[in-house]
Order: C-alpha cells, then structure tokens, then sequence
C-alpha cells in the first residue's frame, strides 16, 4: 500500500450541486452559486494548506450554454464580481490564475478581467489555480489537432499532449467530483486518463477543508499501478524512498 505521506500533485474538482443545494432550501439557483464561490473560496484555501501546488476547477462547461439565458447571465455577473473581488487577494496570497477554454462568447469586459487576472498573478508561484471556462475536453483535444495538421512528423501521443491546455504543469492524479454524479461530463478527458477519482455525495456549496483532506487521505491509501504489477509498485516505492 502507498506511504500516508503521498500526496497528489495536481488536484482537479468537478464543483457539482449548486442548484440541488439551493432548491433544497427554497431558494434560487443564484444562491447556490454564490455559496459554491465561497466553497471554492475555501477549496483553495485548504489545498495551499496541503502543500499541493496545482488546482484546476471546472467553473463552466461548453455545454453550459444551453441552461436558460437568464442563468447563463447572472453567472457571468457573478463570475465579473467574483474577479472583481477575489483576485487581488488572491494575488496578495501568491496564488497564480490561469483560465482555459474558449473566450470568443465571453463579453469584451469579461474578457479583460480574464487576461488582468492572469497578467497580475504570473509571477506568482504558491499555488497554480486553474479555471476552466467554456472549456471541454473533446474540445481541448480538437484544438491540440489542429495546430498539428501541417506538423510534419507523425503525431504522437507525447507530441499531442504538449498542445492541450496546462502541458505545462503536472497532469491531475486526483479527480473529485461534488454532488453525488459519477461521470466526467467532459473534463479534462486526455489529461485526467490515469487520475484516482473520487465522487463525494456532499453537494459543492457545502464542501470544506475537511473534505479535502479526506480526498487527499484517499488518495494516499490507493495503489497506482499504471499498467504495471504491486511488486513493481513497491520496487519503485523503495527506490524513491532510498
């Protein structure tokens, strides 16, 4: 079994629930997301304490389009406010923000909070947090071909991944996804191919430090194997512990 002391690296989280956890207390689907920014607010909080230096968050999917133009509006309100508010102190605390997926839908305002935010934390090196934002993952994987098409050696795997989102930092080895779901709803396919996952039924507005630090304990118990045998396993293991 894996040493307690094993920790992931790069953690990434599905927030799943909002709108359960609002309808449950009568309330509009807007309070939940407005609570799931101060879990998220929480999460980042509780992974520094972690000593893990990458998190990226699934904050909003291609596919979120299509929920009613009044939501999608006061997200995006939300999401301005949110920027507004949240990123000085985040660049106060060393933290460095980065955003993937598509911006041509996003509004011109919108648009240069994203690139301000990014701009001001580059240097920035406690935490790298990632925000992923009309992001998908078949979309990430289609954008990486096709700056290959004319590339002029065969196309390999090594070679794909260094043109999808984040090639620059560690792959995610934890998923966790909020809510109850079991599914991956089109995240970080490529990326998250060997990832633990971890599906909490705790909705996202209530996530906190504690369940981070149970995923975390998860992860440490779990034997990765990547294809190979447990005597391999406790062969490297040893090695790295030399």
């Amino acid at each position: 079994m894996a040493s307690s002391a094993i920790k992931p690296q790069h953690i990434a989280i599905i927030m799943d629930g909002n709108g359960r956890w609002a309808a449950r207390r009568g309330l509009p689907r807007t309070a939940g997301h407005q609570a799931g920014q101060k879990a998220l607010r929480r999460t980042i909080e509780a992974v520094h304490q972690q000593h893990i230096q990458y998190l990226t968050v699934f904050a909003f999917s291609s596919e979120n389009w299509q929920r009613p133009a009044g939501e999608v509006n006061k997200l995006m309100d939300l999401l301005k406010k949110g920027l507004q508010k949240h990123i000085p102190e985040l660049h106060k605390n060393n933290v460095r923000v980065r955003f993937i997926g598509r911006r041509d839908q996003f509004s011109g305002s919108l648009c240069k909070l994203l690139s301000n935010a990014e701009q001001l934390t580059a240097a920035n090196q406690a935490l790298n947090f990632n925000v992923a934002l009309d992001y998908g993952g078949q979309w990430d994987i289609c954008q990486a071909v096709e700056q290959l098409r004319h590339h002029p050696q065969p196309i390999t795997p090594q070679l794909l991944q260094q043109h999808l989102c984040l090639s620059d930092q560690p792959l995610p080895d934890l998923l966790i996804r909020t809510g109850g779901e079991q599914r991956m709803s089109n995240f970080l396919l490529w990326q998250l191919a060997y990832a633990e996952l971890i599906f909490s039924a705790t909705l996202w507005p209530d996530f906190d430090s504690t369940d981070i630090t149970a995923a975390v304990q998860e992860f440490a118990r779990r034997e990765r194997r990547f294809g190979t045998v447990n005597e391999q396993v406790a062969a490297s293991i040893q090695v790295a512990s030399a």
